[in-house]
């Protein structure tokens, strides 16, 4: 490392115990313990789900929603704040992701949360929050949407917020900014949000903030990041145009945006309560659907409050929530890397979760139909229930999973899936998770738009997924397989790996596309698989392990450095594996899985290594940790040896 790259000295790198472990197994050894252990933890009706673990802005706007709605309750707000203090960094902040840096914005809703516990201002873990956040500009400085939850409780102007008008519902889809240019996740929050932000409602906490005010000017989202010539000045007059409407809207306009915004919402609730199985689009429908005269015995807002209990979490560490929880994916995870251990296809677990996989698989319709309107319903989505919205990177595992399993009943499902993957190809040839075409950068610019992405172009690991699938299916010279790997291969960034969209970072997107590329039929000494090979060894770290930091997303010099983790090993080894690498790196990796593997067969992990917003919001998935390691070792065990 150069005097200009990151340094690791603050990160924590696996115990001595876990380390020392499985020092005296083989990696057959190894993969037989990682396989049982997995086997262990299905379910009875044959899935697996691992924590899906966040930030604690999770457990501070549960605590926030519950506070405006008039049901918190001391157990649960005990329970929640025991949670948030447990994830305090000792300077008093609170990060995104583990070991990563203090974040503004969670740490202020952070803080709010527990002065609605009790915790009072000159408590000293309180105090050291507060100085960190007048240090970085107060509340004014703090995310759209953390002003948006003060502004309910009277800590923050409503007219100092970008105007959000429920108007924007009757856009036609030809228009620009209408509601289906956004992401899926990120249409379903800004539809309830433009009731909320219409309706402008106050509740005062009772206590002030004053602790957290610096004095510094607001800061209106991100406008003027692009560096693009008269945008700025343009989105400038266009909200002070919407201001100028907020202030006397046409009230029979406003009246009939406002009925089907909430037509809108609960047309999109899932059976088991949620809103697109993720938190943002839940929290916001309640607080829009209440704002709209929606009593809390209403059907659906006593759905969506129990819904909350299935996402919550309470243990010794206390209650938490899940951000969304991702069951299918893996499910399909655990049965490919069975597979990969040498799991016969008739094995019971196997059976059991391709009999529940095909029970999941989506019949309807959904948003997704907009922009493809004549294409048949069919894939997986991620979660337990969200019909409205499957996505290919599901659909492309689900289709590999089913098919190596090979079992003839999921025959008609996967060629329902590959058809309706198939069908979700963009024009440039790549594929995004959740809609075709979903590229309109415009939405990015909005000044209410500073939460994470909020589009939903082709990314790389998804496309390599679905190269991956099709691939298997047979369709490796099929014309639509050829574009997709040529967006690939377009897609390889100077250094030779790949820009990870859902998975941190370069590591996994250099993993899932090698492997896709061999799959399609690029032979393994072509320059694009021998650049990737030589970037993973460049990034391979001293202890032979793979990492990098969630930075990465921000600052291109954490690209490739980190601590090295049982996943991101992982997935540097299976592109290595495929490329027909052998040899020291190889060696290393897979020493480095196995000096570390716990007793019990699994890996420590507490750093993150999934993303939902690049730069924003990060994920800890749970089974990663086990998954990926035991799909590495069996690919090296089958072709290697022990």
């Amino acid at each position: 490392m150069t005097a200009t790259e990151p340094t690791e000295t603050t990160a924590t790198e696996p115990t001595a115990t876990a380390a020392s472990a499985g020092a005296a197994r083989t990696p057959a050894e190894a993969m037989a313990a990682a396989r049982d252990h997995l086997l262990g933890l299905q379910a009875p009706e044959g899935w697996w789900k691992g924590e899906l673990q966040t930030n604690v802005t999770m457990d501070a706007e549960d605590l926030l929603l519950r506070e405006f709605l008039g049901i918190r309750t001391a157990d649960d707000t005990r329970e929640a704040a025991r949670w948030i203090r447990s994830q305090q960094a000792p300077d008093g902040t609170w990060a995104n992701f583990h070991d990563g840096p203090p974040d503004l914005s969670t740490t202020v809703e952070a803080y709010v949360a527990l002065r609605l516990a009790g915790d009072e201002p000159d408590a000293p873990h309180m105090r050291r929050a507060a100085a960190f956040i007048r240090g970085e500009g107060g509340i004014p400085a703090t995310r759209v949407f953390t002003r948006f939850w003060l502004a309910m409780f009277g800590h923050w102007p409503w007219d100092e917020l970008p105007v959000v008008p429920p108007e924007m519902v009757f856009l036609p889809r030809w228009f620009p900014l209408n509601v289906y240019d956004f992401a899926c996740w990120a249409r379903q929050t800004i539809v309830p949000l433009t009731v909320v932000a219409a309706k402008r409602p106050v509740r005062p906490l009772p206590f002030a903030l004053e602790e957290l005010r610096s004095g510094r000017p607001v800061r209106r989202g991100r406008r003027g990041r692009w560096g693009l010539p008269g945008w700025d000045e343009a989105f400038g007059a266009l909200d002070r145009a919407l201001r100028v409407y907020e202030r006397r809207p046409l009230p029979g306009l406003r009246k009939a945006a406002l009925r089907r915004a909430g037509e809108w919402i609960i047309a999109r609730q899932e059976p088991d309560g949620s809103w697109g199985g993720i938190q943002p689009p839940w929290v916001y429908s309640l607080l829009a659907l209440h704002l709209l005269g929606h009593g809390l015995d209403h059907p659906v807002v006593r759905r969506g409050l129990e819904g909350l209990e299935r996402f919550t979490i309470r243990d010794a560490k206390g209650r938490r929530l899940e951000a969304c929880q991702s069951p299918v994916w893996d499910t399909v995870l655990a049965m490919n890397a069975l597979v990969d251990a040498g799991v016969p296809a008739d094995h019971p677990a196997l059976e059991a979760a391709t009999e529940w996989v095909l029970g999941e698989e989506v019949r309807g319709p959904g948003d997704w139909s907009v922009r493809r309107p004549d294409l048949p319903p069919g894939g997986w989505a991620f979660e337990f229930d969200n019909d409205y919205y499957p996505d290919t990177d599901d659909t492309a595992e689900a289709v590999l999973a089913l098919g190596r399993v090979g079992r003839p009943e999921a025959e008609p499902a996967i060629e329902r899936g590959v058809r309706w993957m198939a069908g979700m190809v963009s024009r440039d040839g790549g594929f995004g998770a959740f809609d075709a075409d979903n590229t309109r950068a415009l939405c990015r610019r909005l000044p209410f738009c500073d939460f994470g992405e909020v589009i939903d172009p082709p990314s790389a690991d998804v496309t390599a997924h679905v190269v991956e699938a099709l691939s298997l299916r047979g369709m490796a010279d099929s014309t639509l397989v050829k574009r997709a790997v040529v967006w690939l291969l377009r897609a390889q960034e100077d250094d030779g790996s790949w820009f990870g969209r859902w998975g941190a970072n370069h590591v996994y997107g250099t993993g899932s596309v090698v492997p896709a590329l061999v799959a399609a039929g690029v032979r393994p000494e072509k320059p694009v698989i021998r650049r990737a090979v030589r970037w993973l060894e460049r990034y391979q770290r001293e202890d032979g392990g793979w990492g990098e930091d969630l930075r990465s997303y921000r600052d291109p010099e954490w690209v490739g450095h980190g601590v090295s983790t049982a996943s991101q090993t992982a997935w540097a080894l299976l592109a290595l594996l495929a490329a027909g690498e052998r040899g020291r790196a190889v060696e290393r990796g897979v020493r480095w899985l196995v000096e570390r593997q716990r007793p019990d067969g699994t890996w420590d992990e507490e750093h993150f290594t999934g993303t939902g917003f690049p730069g924003d919001f990060y994920i800890n998935y749970h089974l990663y940790r086990l998954v990926f390691p035991l799909s590495a070792l069996g690919r090296y065990v089958k072709e290697i040896g022990s």
